[in-house]
């Protein structure tokens, strides 16, 4: 999961701030989002309770390292009911669940290649319906493999014996990013995720890096023997540094040699647009294709606050706010997912993982993405708890049986309650998405 360097307040002037000399693109110079309802405070948010929550997972030896970090729902047209949720655990690889939270099947993350190479982890997952492979078509799940940059490919079939994923990750796949092991093993890797067909039916994978500012356009080939591969069409550098209104420059703070970096992606089918969550920065919106220009849909709160890295902490020290940021998103933004609705009508999703909300946005560009709300996921019982610093999200607006007939929302949480001491304890929740649309006021 991916945190927000912690902040703490400066007690004297502060004597360094990282800006960029060159000259900054006009669109990153503010955001058009509109400015819809006015924004209550995170507390007073309405609140939704989950219904289900997977088994926790621990970030340690014992545990597998696995650490809960994205999920997506694939949806059993045949039999609502059995539709899944695959997730990803990073070092501790996929996990498959029922609409039950209850596990269906685990799959373990590809080892190093070498002693010293950096291990599998499978970061985000997105799914891909109807890809055409030589015995017909097929739902696949995608996933970004961080620890060998490369996307993984697993085929959806409920009924298989051996569980319902099977790999057909060609065995020949390259790099998404990196000329070589070493290169790797720095783990400037695949990291976030988002699929894309297009009206020619064509399948890719857009890839953002890890510690960067780059999203790659990837096209989904198949191949006769039954596997994926891809190639990269092109790639697109968001910008690092930021021109402020009142004409300095600013860079949001990071360890040394790292740029704000990407994770949470969606693409909407209607329009074939691509909605970016740069970390510490906001949501942009551009074309699925990686053409055009990215357009600043919505600031976090901490949008041209300045701030040094501290090495002896290993914190980001936080001078005074001049004001430029957003109201509806804290760093990190996070977990951009789709709630579609006919006539192109629904809602974007956004995970503030800094105060532990939810934000909706108009998904129709030509009301500017106007912000339209949000929520917050809080403990339906001492047993069953909600969702703190959430990472990925999920959300599908279709009935799936009788425990979900109004669709699913399922959130990371990034600290599941109760733990067990001070293990690392995370997991998924899952939210009736009809409660969410109704306490949200949609």
């Amino acid at each position: 999961m991916s945190r927000p360097l912690p902040f703490r307040p400066a007690v004297a002037a502060l004597g360094m701030l990282l800006v960029a000399s060159a000259a900054l693109p006009a669109a990153a110079q503010a955001s058009e989002a509109s400015p819809g309802p006015a924004e209550p405070t995170a507390s007073a948010l309405p609140a939704v309770t989950p219904t289900a929550e997977s088994p926790t997972l621990y970030d340690d030896e014992a545990g597998g390292n696995a650490n809960a970090d994205d999920p997506a729902i694939w949806r059993n047209a045949a039999d609502p009911g059995r539709s899944l949720v695959i997730a990803t655990a990073k070092e501790g690889g996929l996990r498959v669940y029922d609409l039950g939270a209850r596990p269906v099947q685990s799959i373990a993350a590809p080892g190093p290649g070498r002693p010293g190479d950096a291990p599998g982890r499978f970061n985000n997952v997105d799914l891909v319906h109807g890809l055409r492979l030589p015995s017909g078509r097929a739902d696949v799940a995608v996933t970004t493999d961080r620890g060998h940059d490369r996307l993984r490919f697993h085929r959806i079939d409920r009924g298989r014996a051996g569980g319902p994923l099977a790999d057909i990750t060609d065995p020949r796949v390259p790099p998404v990013f990196s000329r070589d092991q070493d290169e790797i093993n720095g783990q400037r890797t695949a990291y976030g995720l988002a699929t894309w067909t297009d009206r020619a039916g064509r399948s890719y994978a857009l890839v953002s890096r890890r510690a960067s500012t780059e999203v790659a356009l990837l096209e989904l080939r198949p191949t006769a023997a039954g596997t994926v591969t891809y190639r990269t069409v092109r790639t697109l550098t968001l910008p690092a540094s930021f021109r402020l209104p009142d004409g300095t420059a600013w860079t949001p703070c990071a360890e040394p040699g790292d740029a704000p970096q990407v994770e949470g992606m969606a693409v909407d089918p209607a329009n074939g647009m691509l909605y970016a969550g740069q970390e510490d920065v906001g949501i942009w919106r551009v074309r699925a294709d990686l053409t055009g220009t990215p357009r600043l849909v919505d600031k976090v709160r901490e949008f041209g606050v300045p701030a040094a890295y501290d090495e002896a902490t290993e914190e980001c020290v936080a001078g005074a706010d001049p004001g430029f940021g957003g109201k509806r998103l804290s760093a990190d933004v996070e977990g951009l997912t789709l709630i579609t609705e006919p006539g192109g009508d629904g809602y974007l999703l956004a995970s503030s993982q800094g105060d532990d909300t939810f934000a909706l946005y108009d998904r129709e560009v030509g009301d500017g993405n106007a912000y339209e709300g949000g929520f917050r996921v809080t403990a339906a019982s001492a047993a069953l708890d909600g969702s703190e610093e959430s990472d990925g999200a999920a959300v599908l607006n279709a009935p799936l049986g009788a425990k979900y007939p109004n669709g699913l929302l399922v959130v990371q949480d990034g600290h599941d309650t109760p733990g067990d001491g001070d293990r690392e304890a995370t997991g998924f929740k899952f939210v009736d998405l009809g409660a969410v649309m109704k306490r949200a006021g949609r």
